[in-house]
């Protein structure tokens, strides 16, 4: 069980590395890398409207909400590992952002608790987005419904 918050880059090869190393009983690991779009989707603009994404988090709380989550992965599905990496402050287009990734003797589990992961990081945890686009300036991106109709599946 790792998770992190971090305003650095991360290795995604080094870190599945690592996820992974030295038991022989894992059968797949399940990764999924969030990057930022240079596009809002919500105001309908076009590619080049972004020009930066700035996260800010509340330390402390926002650790304690990712662990949590991943911990219910875990009650959820027989993980033998788990990663959770998410990046804070400003990032631009094309750079990563969160790392969330699930190992298991079997693929079913990986693939179904990295999904669920993702989709409970997207509504539960406690991140702000304010974007710099070209044509409006900086504005605080909405909760999307669709984030929320995809976390509900798992209720």
């Amino acid at each position: 069980m790792s998770v992190r918050v971090q305003r650095d880059d991360f290795d995604i090869g080094a870190e599945l590395a690592a996820l992974s190393d030295g038991d022989t009983g894992i059968g797949g690991v399940c990764s999924f890398t969030g990057l930022v779009r240079d596009l809002h989707p919500q105001a309908g603009e076009g590619p080049g409207t972004v020009k930066a994404l700035t996260l800010e988090h509340y330390p402390g709380m926002t650790e304690r909400q990712l662990e949590a989550i991943e911990a219910e992965a875990r009650a959820r599905w027989p993980l033998s590992s788990s990663l959770i990496i998410h990046r804070y402050g400003r990032m631009e287009p094309g750079e990563r952002i969160v790392l969330v990734a699930c190992a298991s003797a079997h693929r079913e589990a990986a693939f179904e608790a990295c999904r669920f992961i993702m989709d409970w990081l997207k509504t539960k945890a406690p991140f702000w987005k304010l974007e710099d686009t070209s044509s409006d300036g900086a504005r605080w991106v909405d909760a999307r419904h669709s984030d929320d109709a995809a976390a509900r599946r798992w209720e």
